[in-house]
């Protein structure tokens, strides 16, 4: 019961830093897609380095386990392909599509139902997505660390001084 609590008090923030950081605006959407606007960018990368540090101080220290799926390129591939085409077509990515209609902007009811169509469609075809492009590219169940024989905390550490360079670069080149 806890752990719900928790991710109900999460998600709430994330929608609350979601709305603050203004990523739900369509004009911050349409300028990431066009690489004008990096605020959306930023605000993600952000998420992911205080996320991998989190986690995984949290794992070192005991308190939680990581429950890996197998990862399957040709899943990775096909599913960031429709992603950034839903994106580009709505102008809003899932998350942040419900974060617009929460703020009442009914445009983004439409990616809404979009989802749903598609998780539908999904389910329909799995078994033959199953057998052919799902298993494309299969490595099993490892993270970047493990598949490069280093430490978490490298490829963290990496990570972070490049999305801070980034940073660096989108506040110099006014992004």
């Amino acid at each position: 019961m806890m752990s719900l609590l928790y991710g109900l008090v999460s998600g709430i923030l994330f929608g609350v830093l979601l709305q603050r950081a203004e990523v739900l605006r369509y004009d911050r959407q349409v300028g990431a897609l066009r690489l004008m606007d990096m605020t959306i960018f930023k605000f993600m990368l952000t998420a992911i380095m205080v996320a991998a540090v989190g986690i995984y101080f949290l794992k070192d220290m005991g308190l939680v386990s990581l429950s890996l799926k197998e990862a399957a390129f040709g899943a990775q591939i096909v599913g960031g392909t429709l992603f950034g085409i839903g994106w580009g077509l709505l102008g809003y990515c899932p998350g942040t599509a419900g974060g617009a209609l929460g703020e009442g902007r009914l445009d983004a009811a439409w990616g809404l139902l979009g989802m749903l169509a598609g998780g539908a469609i999904y389910a329909a075809i799995y078994p033959a997505l199953k057998a052919t492009v799902l298993g494309l590219g299969k490595v099993g169940k490892v993270t970047l660390p493990q598949m490069m024989g280093v430490s978490h905390w490298v490829v963290i550490a990496a990570m972070v001084i490049l999305f801070l360079a980034m940073f660096r670069l989108f506040e110099k080149k006014g992004l």
